[in-house]
């Protein structure tokens, strides 16, 4: 609490009042005092004016002390002001219910100059420390704030460094896995999943080819028709990108005890719910809803839904661009293709989501082109 302390003295007899102001005369270089003959003034005053302690009377026409410290309760700002209820009935019962309440004091009348005084000056003691501590939590609260978006960002950019590792090996463009999650998001909210949800899939999507990081170059990079034995390496992508994204490390219980305690026998990594659904992911992408897919032949609905939602976005953005070996479609023949896929390939009701979502994806596809590699790294 910075500045002079502001004090409103609340009574509907005016001569109290007048008794008051008198009495604390010897204050008026201290405080500011306000003086109101109700309580719905001394609401009216308490809106306008940073009021640091209110004193009111008891017994008043129309709303008493009692009604007054409810009324100031429902305002978040008001409710923090404390108040001394003054009274003339030394009740037990009407002590309970001011205490309850929230008056921070209440005193019996007539109440002598000095203890008045002292009452309040209490009361302005704990406000200001109510305030300081009020302060202090807001600083804490900002660097939280602070500390969590920088983790936050922090987290995005390991996922999607990663995510181009495995990329990088195999693409001579650099942002198919970041079109891929934005798909796969767009999706997401479509059919409904919480801002929670999408933005987990938007994370764990983009590691849906971890995996390729363990094919030989000879085979992810060969330019030919794999053979038979070589398409089985590469399927074998889905399974390595699982065992990546599931690895327990024998050091993970000590660098977070509390998740090991929490489930005998877990590791940390375990209870990361963005790397288990990336291998969720990574395992089931390439299945198929007929059940012809890779690498364990799941169909229908046995295939994970955030499975079912990356193998189309991958797919139609595999067939926007162009490769080495191949020509990039438009927008109508790709959609053309996954239509046609639709309860052969794809999930039939994702399949009529992504096409009631063609419009917002085609925005992701035309902002977030192919970058061309230069030296290792994608050039803006």
């Amino acid at each position: 609490m910075t500045g002079t302390p502001n004090i409103l003295f609340v009574d509907d007899e005016q001569s109290v009042l007048d008794s008051i102001r008198r009495s604390m005369r010897d204050q008026s270089g201290s405080w500011r005092m306000h003086f109101s003959t109700s309580a719905r003034e001394a609401l009216a005053v308490a809106g306008a004016e940073p009021i640091s302690v209110i004193v009111s009377d008891y017994m008043m026409p129309g709303m008493n002390g009692i009604q007054l410290l409810e009324a100031l309760k429902t305002d978040e700002q008001l409710s923090r002001i404390p108040v001394i209820i003054l009274t003339g009935n030394s009740e037990t019962d009407l002590k309970r219910s001011a205490l309850e309440r929230g008056a921070l004091d209440l005193v019996n009348k007539p109440i002598a100059k000095e203890d008045l005084s002292a009452r309040i000056h209490s009361a302005l003691r704990l406000r200001e420390a109510e305030e300081e501590l009020r302060r202090h939590n807001e600083v804490l609260e900002e660097r939280v704030r602070e500390r969590t978006a920088s983790l936050e960002r922090s987290r995005l950019g390991i996922v999607f460094r990663l995510a181009r590792a495995a990329e990088y090996r195999d693409e001579e463009t650099g942002d198919h896995v970041q079109r891929v999650a934005m798909i796969s998001r767009i999706l997401a909210e479509s059919l409904g999943m919480s801002p929670e949800q999408s933005e987990q899939l938007f994370l764990a999507s983009a590691l849906h080819d971890m995996g390729k990081l363990g094919i030989p170059d000879a085979i992810l990079l060969k330019a030919d028709r794999l053979s038979e034995a070589e398409r089985a390496i590469m399927q074998d992508h889905c399974r390595i990108g699982w065992d990546i994204l599931t690895y327990k490390t024998s050091f993970a219980a000590e660098l977070d005890p509390a998740s090991a305690e929490a489930e005998p026998g877990c590791e940390a990594e375990d209870v990361n719910p963005v790397l288990s659904q990336a291998a969720e992911i990574a395992l089931a992408h390439h299945e198929r809803w007929d059940g012809a897919g890779y690498p364990n032949r799941l169909s229908g609905e046995d295939i994970p839904l955030v499975a079912r939602i990356v193998s189309i976005a991958d797919v139609y953005d595999a067939l926007r661009h162009a490769r080495p070996y191949k020509a990039a479609m438009t927008p109508d023949e790709a959609m053309a293709i996954i239509r046609e896929g639709s309860g052969t390939h794809f999930d039939p009701g994702l399949v009529e989501c992504f096409e009631r979502c063609h419009e917002k994806i085609q925005i992701v596809i035309d902002e977030h082109g192919d970058r061309k590699q230069s030296g290792g790294y994608a050039a803006a």
